[in-house]
């Protein structure tokens, strides 16, 4: 599967249902010396107080995601992300 195809699809959190929106908007954290995914880095907008305050993220380990979809990317937490 190639990264392209997977920017339209929404990522679900199974324990509790949440949506965290598109992976399109997220960064990727790259384990650079071994050239694997070791997190997603989420926008998160909750907490932003002003339009020029700095963008907060929530992350995901890779290792939390359980199954990737037609239309979503499902994570599984028993805690909100970090």
């Amino acid at each position: 599967m190639r990264l392209s195809s997977l920017g339209e699809k929404e990522i679900v959190n199974l324990s509790d249902g949440g949506r965290f929106g598109l992976l399109a908007d997220s960064e990727l954290l790259i384990d650079e010396k071994y050239g694997k995914i070791k997190a997603v880095l989420l926008p998160d907008y909750r907490y932003q107080k002003s339009f020029f305050s700095g963008k907060n993220y929530m992350q995901i380990p890779w290792s939390s995601i359980k199954k990737i979809g037609s239309d979503i990317i499902i994570f599984e937490s028993t805690e909100e992300a970090e």
